[in-house]
């Protein structure tokens, strides 16, 4: 019975044959989250032509660096009417079930989430569930699926953008609609989850009615746009949030509006959420680098020690396209094609290549994992370096950040550390029992494997 059950199941087109065999335990996001990684790809940009087939070229690059997940920028159609600049938002979709003919076809995008997972990546989507573009083939055939300002009788313009009309999810007909409108990406396409776009302005219990719902399907993954300290009930839902708050009070450090204490005080207050879900820690994105600029504008030489901090502090790592480069002052147009200027020499790609391979395979630095502890240590210069020990086991794998503006030599003085540590950098071995001593240039950082 439970055989004619499954073939009637896949009669129906509901799940693949593949979909099953990608379903075993190791493949469930359940099991690669904590040690994946996430490298969001403005598809527009990326290339001179900026279409799938040519990042495709790109994607054994992206494999020999550490990559591990895939996040393309939407894939949608883009709305023409009140559109912004000459190509207008990739987040103002026309039809959420179409793809954006700029960057091919549907069987480009087919081939090409075929041949990243023959490469073992995995691959998700942004999805943009709070609105639509003004010419969205709902505003034709389901006007009521969005909400209407009183002042114009005219659809109500989403928060500080003038492109984007804003959906009513108080219509359980839309809401039933936005499903299905997921369901047809995993359905069509064996993506493995997606990353949605402002998240927390979509009502909570539209995630919580979605998710389940799109998973009948197969297991996902999903990167919500939300910081989870301001809405923890959005965490109950998602694998993994932005970390909105402490990328602004990282800049403002910099800028000396925020002290390290309080910087500090930050991240026990992230840590106290607990492994129920993750953080998604990162220097830039595609808002970032467009509207507030690039890391190294952003953070000057703190840049590094923040991008090292994103890969070994608890949680997954976040990489915005380019920052192997790096995009040094490079802010990318959004409206615009501005293909990313690649030069063939990715000065970070042995940085990222190094700390990706860690992340990936020292399970003291999984993530959302409670058998991996995180000990922020005592030093001699607690006011100028951040140093912390993950542990799970007998691995562990310490890390020290120069956060100050200026070279310091410091010690270790916390009996959390013992042992013997290589310098995954670098290869010098260090005896804790002999050697407690440090010496950070400005910018600089230390990352150690026991």
């Amino acid at each position: 019975m439970r055989r004619l059950i499954l073939l009637a199941i896949l009669s129906l087109g509901v799940i693949s044959c593949s979909t099953l065999k990608n379903t075993k335990k190791m493949d469930l996001p359940s099991e690669w989250k904590h040690t994946t990684n996430i490298y969001e790809v403005n598809v527009r940009q990326y290339t001179q032509e900026g279409t799938f087939r040519a990042f495709e070229k790109e994607m054994p690059r992206l494999k020999a660096m550490g990559i591990k997940t895939l996040w393309f920028m939407p894939i949608t159609p883009i709305s023409q009417k009140v559109k912004k600049g000459t190509m207008g938002s990739q987040y103002a979709a026309h039809d959420y079930t179409a793809i954006n003919p700029e960057f091919g076809t549907m069987e480009d995008f087919k081939h090409l989430v075929d041949e990243a997972h023959k490469m073992g990546f995995k691959v998700i989507i942004d999805w943009v569930a709070n609105h639509t573009g003004w010419d969205h083939v709902w505003t034709k055939t389901n006007p009521e699926y969005y909400l209407l300002d009183p002042k114009t009788n005219d659809f109500q313009i989403a928060s500080g953008m003038d492109d984007i009309i804003e959906l009513d999810y108080s219509n359980p007909e839309l809401r039933q609609a936005m499903i299905e409108a997921m369901k047809f990406w995993v359905k069509e396409t064996n993506i493995d989850g997606f990353r949605c776009d402002l998240a927390s302005w979509v009502e909570v219990d539209f995630w919580e009615q979605a998710r389940p719902e799109v998973e009948k399907i197969k297991p996902l993954f999903f990167l919500g746009e939300f910081d989870e300290l301001d809405n923890p009930e959005y965490g109950k839902v998602f694998d993994a949030s932005y970390i909105w708050t402490w990328m602004h009070k990282t800049k403002e450090f910099n800028e000396g509006k925020v002290s390290f204490a309080e910087l500090k005080e930050l991240l026990a207050k992230y840590s106290n959420i607990g492994d129920s879900s993750m953080r998604a820690w990162f220097t830039s994105n595609h808002d970032e680098n467009t509207w507030n600029g690039t890391e190294y504008e952003k953070y000057g030489d703190l840049a590094l020690p923040l991008a090292v901090f994103s890969i070994t502090w608890n949680g997954v790592p976040l990489i915005y396209n380019g920052q192997e480069l790096p995009l040094k002052t490079k802010r990318l147009e959004f409206f615009e094609k501005d293909p990313i200027p690649w030069t063939g020499k990715n000065l970070l790609h042995d940085f990222y290549k190094t700390m990706l391979s860690l992340k990936a395979n020292n399970a003291a630095l999984r993530g959302g994992d409670p058998a991996a502890k995180t000990y922020l240590l005592k030093t001699s210069a607690d006011n100028k370096v951040l140093a912390y020990v993950r542990k799970n086991g007998k691995d562990e794998v310490l890390t020290v950040l120069n956060f100050s503006e200026d070279e310091v030599s410091f010690t270790i003085e916390d009996e959390n550390v013992t042992g013997i540590f290589k310098n995954v950098f670098s290869g010098p071995v260090k005896d804790f029992s002999k050697d407690k001593s440090f010496y950070l240039p400005v910018g600089g950082y230390a990352v150690m494997e026991k």
